[in-house]
């Protein structure tokens, strides 16, 4: 059975921002390495499938930005969304194009802004995650093992019924969570059986579609409208208006909370979504006073803090626990227990009519 890839990248990285820009999200910055994120993402899954079998789902401002760092990706296998409609949307317009050109395929879904250390173990785990999801009609998503209370992650609780497949343990899914507050992430920390949602999911693509129809009625009536236009000069035009009629729901909400037949791959391979700037703090080195550091930067004093510089000397002085993050037209300051919270700064700034520092 063939696989394909559909990888998210229409997010804006909000949380990243000054430097994650609305021209330039995060998912084309390079945040660790030497290659953008989505480049990396892509370069990863091509150890198991073909580029010509990778579709990338975006909006129309950043096609080209794709175009232009992933040259080798088919144009036809960027797919263009008219309005951002969140992850089921994105799921069945990517399904229904999968099925003109690969018919009877297994989709591996995920982000495109994930960093992902140990790419062996991944690909292993993602091999094993495809040979489950062909295994009649199930639905595979990957937990990531927690190593600390996250407040800021989903889980997945498992249940006690552990199959082997290639000696990995495959766990049935009892629930997905939202996230929790700090006790109960304790909580689920100490269980064992909750693992962090990475977002990356894997199912036939028959199957996605079946589940869309039984539980997305409205989403797949407009799903089988845009297919009756394929093979036809108006199959762009009608995709592109009857999108705007999709509803605005998550893949989670929408199908895989209530769907009884998902299993989850416990994972440890050196993950992380990168959601916010503390996440430096995981996937870089430290200097010996805690500090992540990228830039010209001058520090006497400075305990736990995250400073990138632009180009300009930034020089700090008796300061712990802050974010610095320096572009050529904005400087942010936070303290890092706001670090989720900088989405409200570009709230205001739409409040100030202040679009141009988006």
């Amino acid at each position: 059975m063939t696989i394909t890839a559909v990888i998210m990248a229409g997010g804006k990285g909000e949380r990243f921002w000054p430097k994650s820009r609305t021209h330039l999200p995060k998912q084309f910055l390079n945040i660790s390495g030497n290659k953008s994120m989505i480049q990396q993402t892509i370069a990863r899954l091509e150890n198991l499938i073909d580029i010509s079998q990778i579709f990338i789902v975006t909006n129309e401002l950043y096609a080209e930005l794709i175009r232009a760092q992933i040259p080798h990706l088919p144009h036809d296998n960027i797919i263009i969304e008219p309005i951002g409609r969140n992850t089921a949307p994105c799921v069945g317009l990517a399904s229904i194009l999968i099925e003109e050109k690969f018919p009877h395929s297994t989709m591996v879904v995920l982000p495109s802004d994930h960093i992902i250390e140990n790419e062996e173990g991944f690909i292993r785990i993602l091999k094993t995650a495809v040979e489950v999801a062909q295994e009649d009609s199930h639905l595979v998503t990957l937990g990531i093992q927690p190593t600390y209370p996250e407040t800021g992650y989903g889980y997945i609780e498992s249940t006690k019924e552990i199959n082997k497949v290639n000696d990995l343990d495959v766990h049935k899914v009892n629930k997905f969570v939202e996230k929790p507050n700090l006790e109960t992430a304790e909580g689920y920390l100490s269980s064992g059986n909750y693992f962090w949602n990475s977002g990356i999911f894997i199912w036939k693509t028959a199957v996605i579609r079946k589940y869309i129809k039984e539980l997305m009625p409205e989403m797949h009536d407009v799903l089988e409208t845009m297919k009756a236009a394929f093979g036809t000069d108006q199959k762009r035009n009608v995709i592109n208006s009857e999108f705007h009629k999709m509803p605005d729901q998550s893949i989670d909400y929408g199908i895989m909370e209530k769907v009884n037949n998902i299993y989850v791959i416990p994972c440890i391979f050196g993950w992380d979504d990168v959601g916010s700037w503390t996440a430096l703090d995981r996937i870089n080195d430290r200097d010996g006073n805690g500090n992540v550091i990228k830039g010209n930067i001058l520090n006497i004093d400075t305990k736990r803090c995250i400073i990138e510089s632009n180009g300009k000397l930034i020089a700090t002085l008796g300061i712990e626990d802050l974010i610095i993050v320096d572009t050529e037209d904005v400087t942010l300051i936070c303290t890092k227990d706001k670090a989720q919270e900088v989405k409200l700064l570009l709230k205001e700034l739409r409040t100030q009519k202040l679009e141009h520092y988006l």
